[in-house]
């Protein structure tokens, strides 16, 4: 079932565009509710949702167990390195952690296996900054 673009959902994207790196549907619900949109919190949660389910929008969780979202630039599986301090998130290219999650789930009997790897960490500016 096709999902409805209403003008909620749009607002919604647009800020996780306008974002930089991954948030929480909690910052973007304060984002917007300082806009005036009217937009309430469970109808983000609604939108993230459907857009991550849609995959313009990517989901993760982050070290401390929050449920993330950052607007999808990459269709299709992918992985990410994030910066615990700043945010910033570059999508990275992780063959051998492909290949290593199909013969581990093969090897224990297993099929259809799908997996979630980010790697936390910090950038270089942010590195500098604590030394």
């Amino acid at each position: 079932m096709a999902q409805r673009n209403t003008w909620q959902r749009e607002r919604v994207r647009e800020e996780l565009i306008a974002a930089r790196g991954f948030v929480s549907a909690q910052t973007l619900y304060a984002r917007l509710r300082e806009a005036a949109t009217g937009i309430g919190l469970a109808t983000v949660y609604r939108a993230l949702s459907s857009l991550s389910g849609d995959g313009a929008a990517d989901s993760l969780q982050s070290p401390d167990g929050e449920h993330l979202f950052r607007a999808c630039v990459t269709a299709g599986h992918h992985h990410h390195l994030i910066c615990r301090s700043c945010g910033l998130t570059v999508e990275i290219e992780a063959s051998e952690v492909e290949q290593w999650a199909q013969r581990t789930a093969t090897r224990h009997g297993f099929t259809q296996a799908e997996h979630i790897v980010d790697i936390f960490g910090l950038c270089t500016p942010c590195a500098k900054a604590r030394t």
